[in-house]
């Protein structure tokens, strides 16, 4: 029976009763030690009654072996995992060291996690319950939080408990439930269930040492009316206050301490061992003299339970009691036995940990065990675990050299978890231990990465630049990996004169003839030639990274993603897309998804200059919610820019305002986003007919540092912003400059726009005529539009009224099927104002129209004729999830089956509307 969790116990049920129906989520209970949290987890597994129910306990002496929790929670069925997407299923048994498969990557393991839950869920609904989360190993917590966050499709509910004030458990956005102390009237009510006949004064102290904690009042009472217990309760309840979770485990030490001195020892090995194996705990047992009969005293108190092969703990706080409140000898004894017990290879990340344990002063013998185990810890694709063993190995460590690549070592970890504050601290501890140049500079390049998310790109290229210098010439490659790093964070930063001081230092690596890294110094190279104005030598070196990046010559992610940028840079368009749609499709294949944002990035601004809109619709929307996911601040700013050009072409300036916001509250750290940003506020100005406004918004952007980046591509909406403000552009010579050197169509193009509307005579036709064929030669259904539409209003101020009619009804449909409602409306305004209507529209909606961004994703992939299984390895979906949105996307379609999807063109050109779902 429950007192004051009424709300709880509701919440709880519903989550439990929308798995039962076919809809699944997850949800976080926190609170203070003894709060109810197991409880609630008990009630939750009673509610479940008929589904399919899997218990999990985070154990505190076993949180630096990788994904051992997630094994205990998933082992009974390890041979489901068959049945999993063929990547999927390799990542799964590698990380349960079940094979010796290649490298795996955290996030393809979630996505492992996610479609085994959904499989089991197959035969019917599941319950997931996790114990003690806070004391999961992160590997297995990152990859249940992950799975967690896309249940809303599969018939699963996970339910966390999370101890506050111990451990670490970040899982933002799965909603929490926070577990108030009970009021005193439901306080009052629970102890009259377990000690009515106390006396007044006893009732009163329990009351008030107890403070609403469920479990204290629970035990307090059970202490005092136990006559044994009574002296376990004075010293369990001070005179000086103790926080509640101190004085409800001391009730339990009291228990603890009132058992046989050899039953304290054998509690203490069950709790020092995870396994939760028996047999294990016995025979580390007999090497300290112990026997299963000492087992006995614990088992008739109620602290553990046993079964023919397995002791638990009746509730985590008793394992938690037995454990920390043993002396040292005893803690170092236990483990000591344990990794004498757990021999072979099946036990040698456990054993590592647990000679760890029991070591007190350096020893290289346990360091290299460690650094053994932080490499199985890499193949198994757990990289808090490789940080967490690499940085004990090094504090374990007698060579000072081998310590500060250890720590560095773990700094790389650490930053792959995520963990980028204490990436920063274990990199600069590492520096202080060695002499090592290759070594030092690493430890530099961390510090930056960190620096990139924590300060600003322009401060992370300069602490690029300045590590890199020992290495330029002993270690080439090294170096020219860093300087790649460091000119993209100064492109970021519209920093020229970082730009110019990384170009130069790549210039004096010496590459061996016929490196793989021989094009990405030349691009770098040829970036910094573009801002000293070298522009036919910068288009040269630039493009020579961008063909080797699309040969597939340029493997490295950095230097693919910049490849794609410098494609952008020098109007190669198309191969800009080509370069990041394969290296989306690689790092999607990798299970690399921490990259995929990062190369979604450029991919959509490609898309976006190519008027591919619905393509980059669904690229942003999967981006931003990654990179949010993922807590990449600084990348979410730089998707917001992008956002905001996108909501800016469709004509929402709620969305457009929202998104430029967020990137112009930190302009100084971010000035090449935020003039992204101000180039989209411009547009829709432009879009809106405010000129004024617009030719200033345009103005900061190609009058700034970005007008060396693909930004010059503001120009022909400034100077269209100026014309018609009354104003003078001064900014044309600079694209006409950009367009000769890069000598393609569609920059052309734009400047036959520009110089149209800055004619005064009849010229301006000829240069109307010139940039409409120039866009339908490149593929520009947007350019073609927008400059249909300003060569329609030139007509009607000529009163050639058949003409404008023609070529505005052009634009206004254009802009109506991509769904651009403000250049739509402008059209539909001139039209207005020639006297006419626009001839019936020659197109319907597109179907395709009605699809959310990921409901698109997903029926590309199937239209494409990848089965449910491939589609949900290479979107981090379960292959159900992807059947429910082919389910929800064939009725808006129109079609009842998958060939029917041959029928339609998934990337039309058009921005997508939000429609429900979306």
């Amino acid at each position: 029976m429950f007192f004051g969790r009424s709300e709880e116990i509701s919440r709880i049920d519903g989550l439990v009763a929308g798995a039962r129906a076919g809809s699944g989520g997850a949800l976080i209970v926190r609170g203070d030690a003894g709060i109810g949290k197991t409880a609630l987890l008990g009630h939750a597994a009673e509610s479940a009654a008929g589904l399919r129910v899997l218990h999990g306990v985070g154990i505190e002496s076993e949180i630096e072996v990788p994904f051992a929790g997630l094994h205990l929670l998933l082992h009974p069925y390890l041979d489901r995992i068959a049945a999993l997407p063929g990547r999927q299923a390799d990542a799964l048994r590698t990380a349960f060291g079940l094979t010796g498969a290649g490298a795996s990557e955290r996030f393809l393991i979630g996505a492992a996690t996610l479609s085994l839950l959904s499989e089991l869920a197959g035969d019917r609904p599941l319950v997931c319950l996790i114990d003690d989360a806070q004391w999961f190993d992160p590997a297995s917590a990152d990859a249940l939080v992950f799975a967690a966050r896309r249940l809303r499709l599969e018939p699963v509910a996970v339910l966390f408990a999370v101890r506050d004030g111990a451990g670490r458990f970040p899982a933002p956005g799965i909603p929490t439930l926070s577990l108030p102390a009970l009021d005193r009237a439901d306080a009052i009510s629970l102890l009259d269930r377990h000690g009515r006949d106390l006396a007044g004064p006893t009732r009163a102290r329990i009351l008030a040492e107890a403070q609403g904690n469920p479990l204290a009042i629970i035990e307090f009472t059970a202490a005092l009316t136990d006559r044994r217990g009574r002296a376990g309760f004075a010293r369990a309840l001070p005179v000086e206050p103790l926080p509640v979770a101190g004085r409800v485990q001391g009730a339990f030490r009291a228990r603890i301490a009132d058992l046989p001195e050899p039953t304290q020892r054998l509690l203490l090995l069950a709790a020092a061992d995870d396994t939760a194996d028996l047999g294990v705990v016995l025979r580390a047992a007999e090497r300290l003299g112990l026997s299963a009969a000492d087992m006995e005293p614990a088992e008739q108190a109620h602290l553990i339970d046993l079964t023919a092969g397995t002791v638990t703990f009746r509730h985590p706080l008793i394992r938690t009691a037995a454990y920390r409140g043993a002396p040292h000898a005893q803690l170092v004894s236990a483990h000591r036995a344990l990794a004498d017990t757990l021999t072979g290879e099946r036990y040698a990340d456990r054993r590592a940990w647990h000679l760890a344990a029991a070591t007190t002063v350096p020893d290289e013998a346990v360091a290299v065990e460690l650094e053994a185990a932080a490499r199985r810890a890499a193949q198994r694709g757990g990289p808090a675990a490789v940080a967490t063993a690499l940085e004990r190995a090094a504090h374990l460590g007698t060579d000072r050299v081998l310590r500060g690549r250890r720590l560095v070592g773990a700094a790389r970890a650490a930053y792959d978890a995520g963990w980028l504050d204490r990436a920063a601290e274990l990199s600069a501890g590492g520096a202080e231990l060695t002499t090592d140049e290759s070594t030092l500079a690493e430890a530099a390049w961390i510090r930056a990465q960190v620096a990139y998310e924590r300060e600003s790109p322009a401060a992370a290229a300069t602490l690029m630049l300045d590590g890199v210098m020992p290495i330029l010439r002993s270690h080439p490659e090294q170096a020219v990996s860093i300087l790649t790093d460091a000119i993209g964070c100064a492109k970021d930063a519209g920093a020229h004169d970082l730009i110019r001081l990384a170009a130069q230092r790549s210039a004096t690596v010496p590459l061996k003839p016929g490196s793989a890294l021989g094009p990405v110094a030349e691009g770098v190279i040829g970036l910094g030639d573009l801002i000293d104005g070298a522009t036919a030598g910068a288009v040269t070196g630039m493009r020579a990274l961008v063909g080797a990046a699309r040969r597939g010559e340029v493997t490295g992610l950095v230097e693919r993603v910049l490849a794609g940028y410098l494609a952008l840079i020098v109007a190669d368009d198309e191969d800009a897309t080509d370069v990041l749609e394969a290296l989306a499709a690689d790092t999607r294949r990798r299970g690399s998804l921490g990259w995929l944002p990062y190369a979604q990035e450029p991919l959509a601004i490609a898309q976006l200059l190519r008027g591919r809109f619905r393509d980059a619709e669904a690229t942003l929307a999967e981006a931003l919610s990654l990179s949010t996911e993922l807590g990449q601040e600084t990348q979410t700013t730089i998707l917001n820019a992008i956002a905001a050009w996108l909501a800016a072409v469709v004509g929402d300036e709620t969305r457009a305002g929202d998104a430029a916001e967020k990137v112009l509250r930190d302009e100084t750290r971010h000035p090449t986003n935020a003039a992204l940003a101000a180039w989209a506020l411009g547009l829709l100005d432009l879009a809106r007919g405010r000129f004024d406004a617009a030719a200033g918004r345009l103005e900061t952007v190609c009058a700034g540092p970005a007008r060396r980046d693909f930004l010059i591509r503001a120009v022909p909406d400034q100077v269209e912003a100026a014309v018609r403000s009354g104003r003078t552009s001064p900014h044309l010579p600079a694209l006409e400059h950009w367009a000769e050197h890069t000598a393609r169509p569609h920059a052309a193009a734009l400047v036959h726009r520009c110089r149209a509307l800055q004619a005064t005579g009849d010229d301006a036709e000829e240069h109307y005529h010139a940039a409409l064929r120039l866009h339908h030669e490149a593929g520009r259904p947007y350019d073609h539009a927008r400059t249909a539409l300003l060569y329609g209003e030139w007509l009607r101020r000529r009163r050639r009224r058949t003409e404008a009619h023609t070529r505005l009804t052009d634009a206004l449909n254009a802009f109506e099927q991509m769904g651009a409602a403000a250049w739509a409306a402008r059209a539909d305004t001139e039209l207005n104002a020639l006297g006419d209507r626009p001839a019936a529209r020659p197109h319907e909606r597109d179907p395709v129209a009605r699809l959310t961004p990921q409901e698109l994703q997903v029926v590309r992939l199937a239209a494409a004729g990848l089965s449910n299984r491939d589609i949900a390895t290479q979107l981090f979906l379960s292959p159900r999830t992807v059947g429910h949105h082919l389910y929800r996307a064939y009725p808006k379609l129109g079609i009842g089956k998958r060939t029917d999807l041959g029928r339609f063109s998934f990337s039309d050109h058009r921005p997508g509307r939000r429609t429900e779902g979306g």
